[in-house]
């Protein structure tokens, strides 16, 4: 059973890998949150799996974007499961999936949901607004063809 205390524990940890630890690429505390067996949900299909996928992440993603920032809105625990929702501010400054840098600020919004077990994340999905992204990118229209704005 988890205890109130180890749950905010957690919650911290998780929001400490958003605010503090990408920021800032910092591999040895991501080591320090994260179980070296991590199973990540939705990975990408070249990202290796356990901990050495999440830190590659962390560190491609600092290739795409610069300026990166992760603004968190709300951190919601239950026992083990941890679910973070904010928004990921950056400039895209280098090539996303052959999308070449753009030099445009981005803010698009994300959900990941994390299971810890003694003190670390052993498991993570992640959810995030791929199509805001695409069309602040410019990839796609702000609006199709034919659709008026809400």
């Amino acid at each position: 059973m988890m205890t109130a205390d180890q749950t905010a524990r957690n919650k911290a940890s998780a929001r400490r890998i958003w605010e503090e630890i990408f920021p800032a690429c910092d591999v040895e505390g991501l080591a320090a949150v994260t179980d070296p067996e991590l199973i990540g949900h939705g990975r990408r299909p070249d990202e290796p799996a356990g901990f050495e996928g999440i830190k590659q992440t962390m560190l491609w993603l600092t290739t795409v974007f610069s300026d990166q920032r992760w603004e968190i809105h709300q951190v919601i625990g239950d026992g083990d499961l941890v679910a973070v929702h904010g928004t990921h501010h950056a400039r895209h400054t280098g090539s996303l999936f052959g999308i070449p840098a753009t030099g445009r600020e981005v803010a698009y919004p994300y959900v990941h949901i994390l299971r810890f077990r003694d003190g670390r994340a052993i498991e993570h999905w992640g959810v995030r607004d791929d199509m805001t992204l695409m069309r602040q990118l410019g990839v796609i229209p702000a609006h199709p063809a034919g659709a008026r704005p809400a």
